[in-house]
């Protein structure tokens, strides 16, 4: 029988939890998924339903994947016009093979385990062939434009790291890691992502509490672009923000 250390989430004893109403496989490689963060699937989902976008090729980058859990359930709904895909709000959306059967991703990740864990999950799920695994440090090692980046950044404040549950602790340090205000990544993210993004593209990321403004404050800074969207989560916290690319 596998021994179980004190204060060991339950998801990782089970080896799994649910995330967009897909199975995940985790273990102490990657983050747990959180509910919230299936905002930013829905997000780029319904950017690209909306729009009904029809660019040739569209290129997606998920900047620190973990487990893979955005990039599968964004693949899984896009790769299954026939299947309805429930979200997090309760509603269901159908794929959208027909628009963009041509869609590429890219998913990376500094940890070679959790690239491993991601890996089995796009086994799992069917779409091992429709995203490429790489391991890179942000964009380090990532080559080309994208129309849609997407990350949900580490952000927690070290100075937070006293309030935070003991079995959030056991999760991988660097997967929640913010630096001393939260924003470390952030500040990466922003001040290099237009190297990686074509014209228009826009940039889709998780906030946490009390970092709207900061994070906006980022993008004027950086130049170029234009925050065009904001969502708040069921706790009424700023969660989600968009901006697009709109220097070229």
């Amino acid at each position: 029988m596998k021994t179980v250390k004190p204060n060991t989430p339950i998801q990782y004893i089970m080896e799994k939890t649910e995330f967009c109403g897909l199975d995940f496989l985790v273990d102490e490689r990657v983050l747990i998924p959180r509910p919230e963060t299936e905002m930013l699937v829905e997000t780029v989902f319904e950017m690209l339903h909306n729009t009904q976008r029809t660019i040739s090729n569209t290129k997606i980058l998920d900047l620190g994947t973990g487990s893979g859990c955005i990039a599968i359930a964004l693949m899984v709904r896009l790769c299954s016009p026939s299947i309805l895909s429930k979200t997090s709000r309760g509603g269901r959306v159908e794929g959208l093979t027909k628009k963009i059967s041509d869609c590429t991703m890219i998913a990376s990740d500094l940890s070679e385990g959790a690239l491993d864990v991601a890996r089995q999950n796009a086994r799992i799920h069917g779409v091992a062939g429709r995203i490429d695994f790489a391991k890179s440090d942000l964009f380090e090692s990532v080559k080309g434009a994208f129309d849609i980046i997407v990350s949900n950044p580490p952000y927690v404040a070290r100075t937070d790291f006293p309030n935070l549950q003991k079995e959030v602790l056991k999760e991988p340090f660097m997967a929640f890691d913010g630096g001393q205000d939260g924003l470390d990544m952030y500040r990466r993210i922003v001040n290099k992502a237009a190297e990686y993004m074509n014209n228009g593209a826009f940039i889709v990321m998780e906030m946490g509490f009390g970092q709207r403004k900061g994070i906006i404050e980022m993008f004027k800074k950086a130049g170029g672009f234009k925050v065009v969207s904001e969502k708040k989560d069921y706790n009424d916290i700023d969660r989600v923000i968009v901006a697009q690319w709109i220097s070229s």
